[in-house]
């Protein structure tokens, strides 16, 4: 009797996931919060295209006497407002050119800000970095007449190595006097923009007959080639993404930043150069930064101005906020970033919708991307308990 009240029913073994499931698996609650939030963003931003319609407010007067005019308008706000914005990204293959182009420098800044995270630094520099990389690269562009490859490779390197000696002057200053990256970055923003406003006052860098400070473009030679249309600077872009997955998953330096990020104390004790970690990750930033500015040189072939970078430094924060710091995250959110700033301008001109409201949608997706807790109790998701990618302890 006590053998039968003590027996305990037999264990049926299930099958173990495989690696590849197991990775899956961890991936997705990241995956269906991160499309939450787009999806979210978008419901926020119809209601703000809604009540900033002139004739939808105008019918909310005589609302209770006939709604139907209410809803009527506000379904056709929003229809033409992101239809418009959809056709003017990915409507046509003109679009789909602006839309990649727009996404290559995200893309490759955003990388730069992603792996300083890894690296559990804060990276705010990517503009001054591109800045500073955009002194070389656009002198070499218009100041000299090479060959085609020899010119177009010079000019590509030397917006790399500037802009990656820039970034590791951020790191270097954090590995040896323990200067947060936060205040470095900042300042040397500061510093680039001002050396390039230097530069650009002089004869060799000013557009002939002109007296605003602004440079020629870059020769032909120096250019990205095209292929359909499109400049070969977005696969470069993606194979540097490739490339960065490689490194921080396959190499043992990846290895070293993420354990740095997860814990310098603990990769201390093990052996590992923190202050290498945080010098190399910052001018590996830094060079990520320097191909960002050579998409807009090269590229597009847009003159040196003190506008070059435009908000690209700083969007590409939230572009790697958005990709949870990893390679394949950043790519995609870069081209989602891209595609809304190509197509701001159609829902101007197509349905009357400030071109701000494509910014504003990139802020509401950053920001409930940031608060997954917020995500998860509006569409009842089930919370993983498990931490994000983004390892920035000095935030």
């Amino acid at each position: 009797m006590s053998d039968a009240k003590t027996a305990q029913p037999p264990v049926v073994p299930q099958p173990k996931p495989g690696p590849g499931a197991s990775r899956w698996e961890a991936w997705l609650p990241t995956v269906k919060e991160t499309i939450a939030a787009v999806v979210l963003a978008l419901l926020v931003g119809a209601l703000l295209i809604i009540f900033s319609t002139p004739r939808v407010i105008e019918s909310l007067a005589y609302f209770f006497s006939y709604p139907w005019d209410f809803f009527k308008f506000a379904g056709l706000a929003v229809w033409d407002a992101y239809s418009a914005l959809l056709n003017g990204s990915l409507g046509s293959p003109g679009a789909i050119v602006r839309t990649l182009e727009r996404a290559a420098p995200l893309i490759c800044a955003g990388l730069g800000v992603s792996l300083a995270f890894r690296a559990g630094m804060f990276n705010i520099g990517a503009q001054g970095q591109m800045l500073v990389g955009g002194i070389v690269c656009g002198w070499i562009g218009f100041g000299f007449d090479l060959p085609i490859v020899l010119h177009f490779l010079l000019a590509l390197a030397g917006a790399i190595v500037a802009a990656g000696l820039w970034g590791g002057i951020a790191g270097f200053l954090k590995a040896r006097t323990g200067a947060h990256e936060v205040i470095t970055t900042i300042m040397l923003n500061y510093v680039g923009r001002f050396l390039l406003l230097y530069f650009l006052a002089k004869e060799a860098f000013q557009r002939p007959g002109e007296d605003n400070l602004l440079s020629p473009p870059v020769a032909d030679s120096a250019s990205f080639p095209s292929i359909l249309g499109v400049h070969t600077g977005f696969l470069l872009a993606v194979l540097a993404a490739l490339l960065i997955w490689w490194l921080l998953e396959r190499s043992t330096w990846g290895f070293e930043i993420r354990a740095v990020g997860a814990n310098p104390d603990a990769a201390r004790t093990a052996g590992m150069s923190v202050a290498r970690v945080y010098i190399t990750a910052m001018t590996a930033a830094g060079m990520l930064a320097g191909l960002a500015v050579a998409m807009q040189l090269l590229g597009r072939q847009d003159p040196l101005s003190d506008q070059i970078a435009g908000s690209i430094g700083f969007d590409a924060i939230t572009v790697a906020l958005l990709g949870r710091a990893t390679p394949l995250g950043t790519v995609l959110a870069g081209i989602l970033f891209g595609a809304l700033s190509s197509g701001g301008l159609a829902m101007q001109a197509a349905a009357g919708v400030p071109p701000e409201m494509s910014q504003v949608l990139q802020a509401l997706i950053v920001l409930f991307v940031a608060a997954p807790a917020l995500i998860r109790g509006v569409f009842r998701m089930r919370g993983t308990g498990q931490g994000t990618t983004v390892m920035a302890k000095g935030w």
